[in-house]
């Protein structure tokens, strides 16, 4: 497993980076083969000492990506609290991947009314229209219609992208690649 960890207006000190990494290589016990775990630390000035230390963690394993974000008054903290998020996200898919499973059994063996309960159902189904556009144009109309994301096709990509509103204010741009 690769272990990425980045700091920004922090200093990573071995101490911290030690604590992390020996916290992330427990993760194999409940999801075997994680391919790169990436960890995102920060502090921001704000006005609540509660939330000035951010940290982001995103597992990628077996072509899924797990992705978990605490905010608290120390580092440590906020790593634990991310730790424990990952471990509940890695239970949920593991039980998904695992019901999915059985679903295929059940249904050769004409017993599926148990597992269909466990799934949610598909409510409803949206097709829309859509015109090439620059990113700047997607934002423009995510905000015109008071969105927090926006598919669009890329005119520059010839593909489709989605643009999102961040926490913190700014913009984010989802580009799908096919594993």
């Amino acid at each position: 497993m690769q272990v990425t960890i980045n700091g920004r207006s922090l200093e990573v000190t071995d101490t911290l980076r030690g604590y992390i990494e020996s916290r992330i290589t427990r993760l194999d016990r409940y999801l075997p083969g994680i391919d790169e775990a990436r960890v995102d630390l920060s502090v921001q000035n704000s006005k609540s000492a509660g939330d000035r230390h951010t940290v982001q963690l995103t597992l990628r394993a077996n072509g899924t990506i797990l992705r978990a974000e605490d905010r608290s008054g120390d580092v440590r903290g906020s790593v634990d609290a991310v730790m424990g998020k990952i471990q509940r996200q890695i239970e949920r898919y593991k039980g998904k991947h695992w019901r999915s499973k059985n679903r295929l059994q059940a249904r050769t063996d004409m017993i599926e009314a148990e597992e269909e309960t466990e799934e949610p159902d598909l409510v409803r189904v949206k097709r829309f229209q859509t015109r090439p556009m620059t990113v700047d144009e997607a934002i423009e109309q995510m905000e015109l219609l008071s969105h927090d994301f926006f598919v669009f096709y890329d005119a520059d990509d010839e593909r489709f992208n989605v643009v999102y509103r961040r926490r913190d204010g700014g913009y984010g741009l989802l580009i799908p690649d096919l594993a």
